[in-house]
């Protein structure tokens, strides 16, 4: 299908690697303008000059309302209106013990991954009320499902994030606006290849180590999964799901694993005091 996102206009925050430049190059390709806000002004560049009048760019810290504020401008200054803001930046952020971890750091990761989530909703939801519509689509993880699944900081922000999602969602929906989550499981991304080889450009080894683990036999999980789920959300295809935490990790959070589950030969059943068979 083509054209999923015709004549709508999307704010993407770490729009410049990652799920985010993914991100960016799906939505203009499937019909959106997109402001694009990061950090990272050389990799921006690229993007720009590969899409052109598609995009528009503001260096954007996401841990500065004032910068996210202007990211929404920008969108509607330069293309009119806001319908889709996918708060999308990230770090892995602070890292061991809890007993060793620095209170500067624990606070550092969550400016990014739980403020910069509030400041693009807040800033979102003032330009869509009017507008009465809009998709809001934030960054979760697996991490913010179950416990033990990433390092503390992380974990706490994404747990606030699911329920953030799911409060603001209950708010805004009266105006017609849909606010979800996405929750991946590793990804093949620079991210998860810095953490898992040292490496953040290794990502045909990161592929292979993930296949590996994957519950679905010999396959990654790839930024385009990701991607295709943010880009349902943005689209009017989604339009009765809100609240929602979509999960893009092969059944782990529902159990799967790479191993055989429990039980998996038949046997006799098993009944009281250790009875078998019917």
């Amino acid at each position: 299908m083509s054209g999923r996102l015709a004549g709508k206009v999307a704010a993407i925050t770490g729009a410049a690697s990652g799920f985010g430049e993914g991100a960016v190059r799906r939505f203009v390709a499937e019909g959106a303008k997109v402001a694009m806000g990061d950090l990272q002004d050389d990799r921006a560049k690229v993007l720009f000059d590969d899409l052109g009048s598609a995009v528009a760019y503001l260096h954007c810290d996401v841990t500065k309302e004032a910068d996210v504020a202007a990211l929404v401008d920008l969108a509607v200054s330069q293309f009119g209106r806001l319908d889709v803001m996918y708060n999308n930046a990230g770090i892995v952020g602070a890292v061991g013990p809890i007993d060793t971890t620095p209170a500067a750091e624990w606070s550092a990761t969550l400016a990014v991954l739980l403020d910069g989530v509030f400041h693009g909703m807040k800033h979102a939801a003032r330009v869509m009320k009017p507008q009465q519509s809009g998709s809001i689509i934030s960054m979760a993880s697996t991490a913010g499902l179950f416990g033990g699944l990433g390092p503390h900081a992380y974990a706490s922000a994404k747990h606030a994030v699911v329920g953030l999602t799911k409060n603001v969602g209950a708010e805004l929906c009266r105006f017609g606006i849909r606010v979800n989550c996405i929750a991946p499981a590793s990804m093949a991304t620079a991210m998860v290849a810095n953490v898992m080889t040292g490496d953040p450009t290794a990502i045909e080894e990161t592929k292979r180590l993930l296949a590996e683990a994957s519950p679905i036999r010999n396959r990654p999980g790839l930024v385009e999964d990701v991607v295709n789920a943010a880009l349902w959300l943005a689209s009017d295809e989604s339009g009765y799901t809100n609240g929602h935490c979509l999960t893009t990790d092969a059944g782990i959070t529902t159990g799967s694993t790479a191993a055989d589950p429990a039980f998996a030969e038949y046997a006799p059943m098993i009944r009281e005091a250790g009875k078998v068979g019917l």
